[in-house]
């Protein structure tokens, strides 16, 4: 039917003369047109969309450089489910070395598997090894452990047409060799609410007490979810100028109180360079990794028992580089909240406010309270731990 319509297309501009389609074709014409590709458009629903089984999902890299090695274990879902991922523990995972050597990951839960820093030799190849729950096994291919230059430089501007803060990473490997990175980064801001609550209901005393957490200011610390990538193949040197890592909303306050971001920089060889691009090339209508896959991009990790068994993932070794930057610009504006309610103490005692302090005076006494998202940093996913690393 599609191709009908074309060959309808196609006859309707012959008429008419290519460069002049739009300006002879009449109304009417247009009209019947659109009425025929209309009629003619079916919902599209292939296998891989609507597919109801699930496979295995392989996230991590072995990490050689002397930082702990993490991999994560999830399952495929549907396209159009919208349900958190699933993850997978209870499963044996060994980094075996081309010359025998093993090295076995923890099982940390929730299909976290880390693999503490060893003096592993840069020269070799490894490669990956998954026993599941149920007994079935899976292996990656041996590669080589990619090197990675150190970051040059992360630098940020704002760029005032989109009201963002950019974030970019430069680097160059002198001896020509690196050519493909990806990048990843960790991004912590301090935020605080509206309000000061001093006090809180201590349910054993009956009684509203002064609160001895500070629950006005709190950090938050937040992965990257998209892939970066960056390749000086077609440059006759190794250098990366200004690659966007990270875009800040300033509208988001992310930048009001203070805001520090961590990048990681990885090589990678060309193979481990091309899943990543038709990955990123999946995800960009879907968001990240772990949301639902659009199409198949499998990676170098397979099923020993049933070669046709899809596994999605790729594994890698690399060493990771790391460069911090804290940005110090007070971008955005300052949060603010409707004006507090003033509550009885039964109100206060009984009800769901954050209470702030108590108030005497008109049109009467009594203590203020307000909603959580108004003086409770707590609600939105922070911590009121500051990070060691936080150096304001």
């Amino acid at each position: 039917m599609i191709v009908k319509v074309r060959n309808f297309i196609k006859k309707l501009k012959s008429s008419y003369g290519t460069r002049k389609w739009g300006r002879w074709a009449s109304p009417g014409m247009l009209a019947a047109a659109g009425l025929v590709i209309n009629s003619c458009i079916e919902p599209f629903s292939p296998p891989e969309v609507t597919n109801p089984d699930t496979y295995l999902v392989v996230d991590g890299f072995l990490n050689v450089d002397g930082d702990t090695s993490r991999i994560i274990l999830s399952h495929t879902q549907g396209t159009n489910d919208d349900k958190q991922f699933e993850t997978e523990s209870g499963a044996t995972l060994i980094v075996e070395q081309e010359n025998g050597e093993n090295y076995a990951f923890r099982d940390m839960g929730n299909g976290s598997y880390t693999l503490p820093p060893a003096a592993f030799n840069r020269d070799a190849r490894y490669r990956l090894k998954i026993r599941r729950l149920d007994g079935r096994e899976y292996e990656s291919d041996y590669v080589v452990v990619s090197k990675t230059p150190p970051i040059d430089s992360v630098t940020y501007r704002v760029d005032e047409g989109r009201n963002a803060m950019i974030i970019y990473v430069n680097t160059h490997d002198p001896s020509n060799q690196t050519r493909f990175y990806r990048w990843n980064y960790e991004e912590t801001y301090e935020y605080r609410m509206a309000y000061y609550s001093s006090l809180t209901r201590d349910y054993t005393t009956k009684q509203i007490v002064t609160r001895s957490e500070n629950i006005n200011v709190c950090w938050r610390t937040l992965p990257s979810r998209d892939i970066k990538l960056g390749s000086t193949i077609k440059l006759s040197q190794d250098i990366i100028r200004d690659i966007p890592v990270n875009v800040v909303d300033i509208a988001t306050n992310k930048l009001y109180f203070g805001y520090t971001i961590l990048v990681k920089q990885y090589g990678l060889t060309r193979e481990a360079f091309e899943y990543w691009t038709d990955l990123a090339k999946t995800t960009q209508g879907t968001g990240s990794l772990f949301d639902p896959q659009p199409s198949q991009v499998t990676g170098n990790i397979h099923a020993k028992a049933d070669s046709k068994e899809l596994v999605f993932g790729y594994f890698s070794a690399a060493q990771e580089q790391k460069k911090r930057i804290f940005i110090r610009e007070t971008l955005g504006a300052y949060p603010r909240c409707m004006a507090p309610d003033t509550l009885d103490f039964n109100q206060a005692f009984n009800g769901n406010a954050v209470l702030l302090y108590y108030y005497m005076g008109e049109p009467k006494s009594g203590y203020l309270g307000t909603s959580e998202s108004c003086a409770d940093c707590r609600s939105q996913g922070g911590t009121t731990t500051k990070p060691a690393f936080w150096d304001r």
